[in-house]
Order: structure tokens, then C-alpha cells, then sequence
């Protein structure tokens, strides 16, 4: 016969609303009458009812994804976040309902409706029109990237900032001089996308550091792109020996254009991608990468969700360092 929640009350000896609130973290309970709590449900394989739990917790167990799926976004990339954010959210026995319109009205639904428990939220602009309204909510939100106010909203993202310092200070340490940034799409720029604007900030700020020539040119996400913006940095600096590309669909039409153009990597320039791992080591030569670990991203952004809606735990903010990984494709530049 299933146990019920007044058997695990009886047998950790407390009342079966204490065990409501154990399962619910409505209310804080302390860690001894917890550990009693969890060890009588293990003991007797108490699990209790969906709709039960739902009812008495006032939860869904749904997570609500924004992932808007634009024009000029990989959609590859997008779906790495997405599959991150899905196997994160079926530890906490969540399903996720996902959003690919940024429409403001689509999310007031879903939240409005106390059609799920949380939302995360990705590709955010640095003053983001959702904020404010996220900010407003009965359920928390997670943001996957970091707006100028974040307000009472929890943040997690890459730290592009020290992506650019990180990418610009490898290839100084190298010897090179003259050094480009090949990045997002013009729109996700104009959008003043956070990821993007960051990502600008720190090259910047690197080449000024170190003293260094240094050019950002965006690009379109094609091949037609690529080489426009291959042609315009090769016009901008004509001597240049070591680009940084942060845009995943164009990096194989930047090495094929510079192939063209008669740009050996790494012999006559070096390149150092910002992509996740599977991009940089899918190319006809492994790129040193700087890695955008998507899935971790995506995992940090569940747990701070669940921690919120579990134990209301106070917004946070973390941005992960980013890790270079050495490869073939940059050197010291040659003579």
C-alpha cells in the first residue's frame, strides 16, 4: 500500500503540515526536522501526488524558456542553451515550456496564467524592454546575460568582458601588434545585444591596454557577410596578423574568404575563435577558441531559478571566467 503524508509525519515524529512545508520550502524549517522529513520519505518511498503537490505548494513544476528565435541569431547555438536548460530542469522533476517569441505579451500570459514556477530568459539586451516586467512578476526570473539594471532579477552569463581582454591579451603575449574583431551580426549590435556589447567593451579596452592597433568590424551571418568583413578589415589594416571572430555561423566563411584572399592561418594570421567547443574543433584546422559553454550556462541558470523558487534565495548575479583553449591556429607572427 502507498504511504501518505501522514504516515511520513508520524514516522519523523512532526505535524503533516510540517512535511508540506518540507516538500513545498514554503516556510524555512530547520536543517535536523528537514533531515528527520527526508530520511522517513526515503524510508517508506513516499512520492507525493502531482496534482496534490501542485495544489498544496501552489507550483507547477513547468519552467518557462525565452528563447526568441531571431533572424540573425544561430539557431544551433540557441538549441545548445535550450537542451542545457531541458536536462537541468528534469533534476528538479520540471518540464519547460518554451517561448521563441520575445513578444512581451506571450510572456505576461504564461505568467499571468501561473502557467509555470519560473522563467529564464536569453538573449538580453543591455536596457531590455522585459525587464521591467520580469522585475514585476509573482515568479522569479532568470536572465541568461546581463542587462545594464538587472533590477531584482538573478543573472548568469559568460563573462565576455574578460572574453575580449582574455582573447586580446593571448595574442599580444604572442608578438602580434595588429589585431581584429570579426563580430555579431549589425543588427544584434544596433539591438545593443549584452553578450555583444560586452564582447566589444573588453576588446577595446585589451588593445588599449596593451597598446595595440585594433579594429571590430560586425559581419552578416553568411557568406556574403563574411567576406565583407574580411575585405573591410584587410582595407582598415592591411597588415593586420591575428583576428578574433565571435560569430559562429560566419567562422567557416571567414577562413574559407581568407583562404581566398591569400591569408594562410596560422602562417600569415592567427585566429582565435569565441564559439562553443564543437564549432572551434569542426573546422578544417582546430582554432584556438575562447569556449561559450553553453549547457553550463544553461544548468547555472535552472539552479539559480530552482534555489529561488525552492528556498527564495536573493537574485544573484554570476558571471563564469572564461577558458582559452590552445590550439593550432595561432602563433607568433611570422617575419
Amino acid at each position: 500500500m502507498a504511504s501518505t503524508i501522514d504516515d511520513v509525519a508520524r514516522a519523523a515524529g512532526v505535524s503533516t503540515s510540517t512535511v508540506s512545508y518540507v516538500l513545498s520550502g514554503k516556510r524555512p524549517i530547520s536543517a535536523p526536522t528537514r533531515e528527520r522529513v527526508e530520511r522517513a520519505i526515503q524510508a517508506l518511498g513516499y512520492r507525493p501526488h502531482a496534482g496534490a503537490r501542485a495544489l498544496a505548494s501552489s507550483r507547477t513544476d513547468v519552467l518557462a524558456l525565452m528563447a526568441p528565435l531571431r533572424v540573425d541569431v544561430d539557431v544551433a547555438v540557441i538549441m545548445q542553451f535550450v537542451a542545457g536548460v531541458v536536462t537541468a530542469a528534469r533534476t528538479f522533476d520540471h518540464d519547460v515550456l518554451l517561448l521563441t517569441s520575445d513578444e512581451i505579451a506571450g510572456m505576461e500570459r504564461v505568467a499571468s496564467g501561473s502557467m509555470v514556477d519560473a522563467l529564464v530568459v536569453m538573449d538580453v539586451e543591455a536596457e531590455d524592454p522585459r525587464v521591467p516586467l520580469l522585475g514585476r512578476l509573482s515568479q522569479p526570473a532568470v536572465l541568461i546575460g546581463l542587462p545594464r539594471d538587472p533590477g531584482p532579477l538573478s543573472c548568469v552569463d559568460l563573462d565576455f568582458d574578460a572574453v575580449g581582454r582574455l582573447a586580446v591579451q593571448h595574442l599580444a603575449d604572442l608578438g602580434h601588434r595588429r589585431i581584429a574583431l570579426i563580430g555579431s551580426p549589425r543588427a544584434v549590435m544596433e539591438r545593443h545585444t549584452s553578450y555583444a556589447e560586452r564582447m566589444i567593451g573588453g576588446f577595446t579596452h585589451g588593445v588599449a591596454a596593451s597598446r595595440l592597433e585594433g579594429v571590430v568590424e560586425p559581419c552578416e551571418s553568411s557568406s556574403v557577410g563574411a567576406a565583407d568583413a574580411v575585405d573591410r578589415v584587410l582595407a582598415r589594416l592591411p597588415d593586420v596578423t591575428a583576428l578574433v571572430v565571435h560569430n559562429e555561423v560566419a567562422l567557416p566563411w571567414v577562413l574559407a574568404t581568407l583562404r581566398e584572399r591569400g591569408r594562410d592561418v596560422p602562417d600569415d594570421i592567427s585566429l582565435v575563435a569565441v564559439s562553443p567547443p564543437d564549432v572551434a574543433l569542426g573546422q578544417p584546422l582546430p582554432l584556438t577558441s575562447i569556449d561559450i559553454p553553453a549547457r553550463t550556462i544553461a544548468t547555472v541558470a535552472v539552479e539559480m531559478a530552482m534555489a529561488r523558487v525552492l528556498r527564495a534565495e536573493p537574485a544573484e548575479t554570476r558571471l563564469l571566467a572564461p577558458r582559452l583553449v590552445l590550439r593550432a591556429s595561432t602563433t607568433p607572427p611570422h617575419a
